[in-house]
């Protein structure tokens, strides 16, 4: 089944549409056009987009609102026909299809996350002090190079150090970037097939880094492997280190680091990564590790303490603030140009936060 037109219908204060027909890029990644597969899910926006009271929340196609971090599955296989949850079926790794919730356009700059310390989890929009988040264009790159997103029923445990990594979880869900060459829309739930991962070190955390490719992308059939986006893609994981090295220098950060030299691990290491997380989310869920401010409520956990009612869940979603008129976007920023000498700079040196506003104002001036 295909959406072929954006929904206009609106239920109660909020304007609904198919999981995610939306954001087709730009500098916030919210209003558009697509052609998208539907997986029983629906999305209905609240606030006034490019504001901070602007949510994405989710629902199945009876109108039963959900969580995209624990209602959803993991497994497409899991995938529940007419909102029954279909049996479980034998699973083959190499043949594992994947449900992944995008949070971010390709191509857009708005930070956009599912919100894991809010009631049903919509995806909003990241704020520090009081503003709302955009990641830079970093030369040479617009915007967030892939469609960017997570994986449901996942969690990095903050408890546990990784073996591999020899720190703790980020306390999020699974990231995933897809790098099929279709621009998705921020709430779209869209099946993808594992190829390989990267081990990102963020700020002492281990945050994985999915590669995966849509499904429904025209080259999809062709790649299976790592190897294979090298072939096919020749560039782009180059490119998707970097970026991951340098998104936060404009912010007056250094370079982030990476466990094994910064080189991807083939599907078999990811699948094995995606399990663990897998496991540490049910733990979470049915309550058996601390949650910290984790919300855990869910419409459809077998056995979870934190399951809520349909009655409960609607209520959640009418207390937010009605759907708006998006407010003025941002003026998009200039491509910002990294030199060695910035990225060098330490995080300690108390004129860093400067000189980084004063080079990239004079870098960007003579360009």
């Amino acid at each position: 089944m295909r959406a072929l037109l954006r929904w206009s219908a609106r239920l109660g204060a909020g304007i609904v549409r198919p999981a995610g027909v939306g954001s087709l890029g730009g500098f916030g990644g919210f209003s558009g056009l697509g052609t998208v597969k539907m997986l029983h899910y629906r999305t209905e926006e609240r606030g006034r987009p490019h504001s901070v009271d602007y949510r994405i929340y989710f629902k199945t196609s009876s109108g039963k609102y959900i969580s995209p971090f624990h209602d959803i599955p993991l497994y497409a296989a899991d995938q529940q026909n007419n909102d029954v949850p279909a049996k479980k079926q034998k699973r083959d790794d190499t043949e594992l299809l994947l449900n992944m919730v995008v949070e971010v356009s390709r191509w857009s700059n708005a930070k956009m996350e599912i919100a894991t310390k809010e009631a049903l989890n919509p995806i909003k929009q990241d704020v520090k002090k009081g503003k709302l988040r955009y990641v830079a264009n970093v030369f040479p790159h617009k915007g967030y190079i892939w469609n960017y997103g997570a994986l449901p029923q996942t969690w990095e445990d903050p408890n546990h150090t990784d073996k591999d990594t020899n720190c703790c979880g980020d306390n999020d869900p699974i990231d995933v970037c897809d790098i099929g060459s279709k621009v998705c829309s921020a709430g779209q739930v869209i099946q993808v097939k594992v190829l390989g991962i990267l081990a990102l070190i963020d700020e002492g955390e281990t945050d994985w880094k999915v590669i995966a490719i849509n499904t429904d992308d025209p080259d999809a059939s062709k790649i299976n492997s790592i190897e294979d986006v090298r072939l096919s893609r020749p560039g782009h994981l180059e490119a998707t280190v970097d970026w991951f090295r340098k998104y936060k220098i404009p912010d007056s950060k250094p370079e982030n680091q990476f466990a094994f030299n910064g080189q991807f691990k083939d599907k078999d290491f990811a699948m094995e990564v995606i399990k663990s997380t897998h496991n540490y989310w049910k733990a979470l869920v049915h309550k058996q590790t601390k949650c910290g401010e984790i919300i855990c409520q869910n419409s459809s956990v077998c056995d979870s303490p934190f399951q809520c009612s349909d009655a409960e869940a609607a209520a959640i979603v009418n207390a937010a603030p009605e759907y708006g008129e998006a407010l003025p976007l941002p003026a998009e920023g200039s491509v910002i140009f990294l030199s060695s000498i910035q990225v060098e700079l330490n995080e300690n040196d108390q004129h860093c936060s400067f000189f980084l506003r004063f080079f990239s104002q004079w870098i960007n001036g003579i360009s």
